[in-house]
């Protein structure tokens, strides 16, 4: 193959793994690639791994057999977490010609092509603890002009007790405050109303460097004038002290949707786990939210059977989300990482106990989802559409990050209307366009 005419990707796992998926796709377009669906014939496919969770290792294996399925000539290359933290395993996969980590992802293009004229299969993984700078990928064209992912932000340096996920992305390493706030600009010049600021650890952006500078790059970003909303990834709880959360509510721009990562509402727990705050250091947290963002969405993460986990600690786990009241929760259940702490922990919770818990807490944040969306019925509410999802039916967020949809005769996409909401179904209101 001389040249690639077209490249598909599949992406596994968080936010700033699909920002990257579309960063390295452009290096494609660029080059005059066509861009077709997973699932469809294409020249290369990319698999953008994850290795959050053992289930999250599989299905990156059974998309890579899938790839080579469709087409048994193309170029399959394999990229992020899993690949990073396991790349000799992903080699040994006979369907995989290249892999790449969390790192040298501007390379991708050349790399690939490269292959295409060699065909010598090989690993570009490298150590990334050795890694000290900020990657800077950046996206110029996405289809939908309503929001916008930026990621401003590499690495961790928590290493809890059950997360592989410092072992994949390295040292803390951010992009400059300069250059976040102009990549912000140009974002709103192609048309965006939404930014969307991700990172692996998103409350250390500029930590690294002995300032954390994650309010004043929220302050900036907000002064640009055609920006109307700015959206934080997920956050830290302890990053809500007093001064921190008065400036949050004195941004309007700043949505007031708040994914604070919990993992589990009992203090013991979270000290096995090594996640440097208790529940009630947290509830606290939540408690500074609401009272100056009253209507502020509070979303998190939570995990169950964690090595150790008794019943009544996970009764804890479960009186605390009942008494905070969440907006809404991802469940799932705890997953033994090699290389991690947790992983040789004793007292490992039976799979049928996990997922007894895990049915429990689902149900539980479903309840709670339900309450907290049926609260803005018969409401006038803001909505930014991004897309009409059947004819005559858009579909968009308000700054809560609430499903809205309504019916219109005219193209409403990218735009922010008044809607007057009528029902709520399975989680998501229906409305209609008020006068403006």
């Amino acid at each position: 193959m001389e040249k690639i005419k077209s490249v598909a990707a599949f992406t596994l796992g968080c936010k700033v793994n699909q920002y990257e998926t579309e960063a390295v796709l452009e290096q494609f377009t660029k080059n005059g690639c066509e861009i077709v669906d997973f699932g469809k014939f294409a020249d290369v496919y990319i698999i953008n791994t994850c290795t959050v969770t053992s289930l999250g290792d599989r299905k990156s294996r059974q998309m890579i057999r899938r790839a080579k399925q469709l087409n048994p000539n193309a170029v399959l290359a394999v990229m992020g977490c899993y690949a990073q933290t396991a790349p000799d395993d992903i080699l040994k996969i006979p369907e995989v010609d290249i892999v790449m980590g969390t790192n040298k992802r501007l390379k991708a293009y050349d790399e690939i092509l490269n292959f295409c004229k060699t065909h010598t299969r090989k690993s570009l993984v490298e150590d990334i603890f050795k890694v000290k700078e900020f990657e800077e990928l950046s996206i110029t064209h996405i289809e939908n002009k309503s929001r916008a992912f930026l990621k401003v932000q590499e690495g961790c340096n928590r290493f809890c007790t059950y997360c592989i996920i410092p072992f994949a992305r390295g040292n803390l390493r951010s992009r400059s405050l300069e250059n976040s706030v102009s990549e912000a600009r140009r974002l709103a010049a192609e048309g965006f109303s939404e930014i969307v600021l991700v990172g692996i650890h998103l409350a250390s952006f500029g930590l690294e460097n002995g300032k954390p500078e994650l309010l004043e790059l929220i302050e900036k970003i907000a002064e640009i004038p055609e920006i109307k909303r700015l959206r934080l990834g997920s956050l830290e709880p302890l990053i809500f002290d007093e001064e921190f959360t008065k400036k949050c509510a004195s941004v309007p721009k700043l949505c007031r949707h708040f994914h604070l990562s919990l993992q589990s509402g009992c203090t013991q727990t979270l000290k096995r786990m090594n996640r440097r705050y208790t529940a009630e250091e947290y509830a606290l947290c939540v408690e500074r939210i609401r009272k100056l963002m009253p209507k502020a969405a509070i979303t998190t993460d939570i995990m169950v059977g964690f090595p150790g986990e008794t019943d009544e600690e996970f009764n804890e786990t479960l009186d605390f989300v009942r008494k905070i009241k969440l907006s809404d929760a991802h469940v799932f259940k705890y997953s033994q990482r090699k290389g991690t702490k947790a992983a040789v922990f004793p007292n490992q919770v039976d799979p049928k106990i996990k997922e007894e818990r895990s049915k429990k807490l689902i149900a539980l944040c479903s309840e709670l989802r339900n309450e907290y969306v049926s609260s803005f019925l018969n409401k006038e509410i803001k909505v930014l559409f991004e897309q009409e999802t059947e004819p005559g039916i858009f579909e968009g967020k308000t700054e809560n990050y609430v499903t809205v949809k309504v019916k219109s005769d005219t193209d409403i996409s990218g735009k922010i209307l008044n809607v007057k909401t009528t029902a709520c179904e399975n989680d998501v209101l229906y409305g209609v366009l008020a006068e403006s």
